[in-house]
């Protein structure tokens, strides 16, 4: 038999501990998973890249990166942004269509693989059917029909729109379900017609005949020309699939300069990312047989990509502006506006010249868009300048923002600590005035 004292000793443990588990147990809730946090890859911005951005903003912009043309200083700013591994916007970060417009506008701007990382670490794709469609079309664009398939059959809600039924058709028929592709396809068709689909489709699920020329739309049409053994590289690719058909993932913004005389070979060099062989190109130049402007614009390129304004460069270009001649000279006041928007200090007497320049292109964002641009810059909210950047640069089109905006946007850049960005933009407004 158990002893008195060891028994009172047993039960004295046994009521501890029924009074601790009596005691009320709290129970911490998960937060929802913010889609934001997944990155991609180092950017070089920090986790609090969205840190008091606007979330109407981000709503406002993001999807239409997905839509619109940039330029491609824009174009690196938007794959950058949206490549980094940040907590989103208050209240934007378990958005999921938000998140899906981050990866289209991710593999709309040549980021394919950038968006592929992303989704990798995206848990419960198939809940969203705007975040599925981005995985799934990422996949295709890939070459990872197997995934995108799996991302189809896997889906919660929406399986009945369009786009499922076209990629279910395709899905079945490759995994050799001919009879139940035959019958999808024909409610695809029944329900939104679509004459390229329909040819390619033809032709697959009837195994020959002329399946006409490929398509490169988006990443099934591109998957079905692909299977059909079709010249994908002769269609005209919207930017997603022209991405897909790189062979490496875009990095820096670059440019493509012509020309062979020694100016135009440096800014060739220093347009393709080769900073070093530019400034050895302008070291074996002289002053004599080559234009002033073209000197002055040249020095101006390497002053704003190696992101030293100095003040001499400023003072020369300031110059120029004031002594061309009228076919040059507005040419040369954008390229000082532009350079001087990175800081350049002038001297007092081309403080005065430069007030009286005229020849900037006017702005054509709101007045109430640019002073946004300026107080996110001046507050350092890096993602919000970021998207007002891009804004302006999408309503402006693959050519870029004009003067006026593209100086606004250099100076908030700069002041949100995005240098690398605010440089870009110089660069590409400078070589513009060529």
């Amino acid at each position: 038999m158990m002893g008195r004292g060891l028994l009172s000793t047993a039960l004295g443990a046994l009521a501890f501990a029924t009074a601790a588990f009596a005691q009320p147990i709290e129970v911490a809730t998960l937060s929802a998973p913010d889609f934001f946090s997944n990155g991609a890859r180092d950017t070089g911005l920090g986790p609090d890249l969205w840190a008091g951005s606007s979330a109407r903003t981000a709503r406002t912009v993001i999807p239409m990166l997905a839509a619109k043309p940039l330029s491609p200083a824009a174009q690196a700013l938007a794959r950058r942004v949206l490549a980094t591994g940040a907590s989103g916007p208050e209240g934007a970060g378990q958005d999921p269509e938000l998140a899906g417009a981050r990866i289209n506008a991710l593999i709309a701007q040549g980021a394919v693989k950038d968006a592929g990382v992303v989704l990798s670490r995206t848990a419960n794709l198939e809940r969203s059917p705007v975040l599925a469609q981005a995985g799934a079309e990422a996949a295709l664009l890939a070459g990872e029909d197997e995934r995108a398939c799996a991302i189809a059959e896997g889906l919660a809600t929406g399986r009945e729109e369009i786009y499922w039924l076209r990629l279910r058709a395709y899905c079945q028929l490759r995994n050799g379900q001919a009879g139940p592709a035959q019958l999808t396809f024909d409610l695809a068709q029944g329900q939104a017609r679509d004459a390229t689909y329909g040819r390619l489709m033809s032709a697959k699920l009837a195994g020959g005949g002329d399946p006409g020329a490929a398509s490169a739309r988006n990443g099934l049409d591109y998957a079905l020309s692909r299977s059909l053994g079709l010249d994908v590289v002769a269609a005209k690719p919207s930017p997603a699939v022209a991405a897909a058909l790189q062979s490496s993932e875009p990095g820096p913004a670059t440019w493509t300069i012509e020309g062979s005389d020694p100016v135009r070979i440096a800014m060739a060099a220093l347009a393709a990312g080769d900073l070093a062989a530019a400034q050895a190109q302008r070291g074996a130049l002289t002053a004599e047989g080559v234009p002033a402007n073209d000197l002055a614009l040249l020095d101006a390129l390497i002053a704003a990509a190696s992101g030293k304004a100095d003040g001499p460069t400023l003072d020369r270009l300031i110059e120029r502006g004031t002594v061309s001649d009228a076919k040059t000279q507005g040419r040369m006041q954008n390229a000082a506006i532009l350079l001087s928007a990175l800081g350049g200090q002038m001297t007092p007497h081309a403080r005065g010249e430069f007030a009286k320049f005229a020849a900037a292109e006017p702005g054509r964002a709101t007045v109430a868009k640019g002073l946004a641009l300026d107080l996110a810059g001046a507050a350092k909210l890096q993602g919000e300048t970021a998207l007002l950047a891009l804004w302006m640069s999408a309503d402006a089109g693959v050519a870029g923002p004009p003067v006026g905006d593209r100086a606004r946007i250099i100076r908030a850049l700069k002041a949100a600590g995005l240098e690398d960005d605010a440089r870009a933009f110089a660069v590409e407004g400078l070589l513009a005035q060529r």
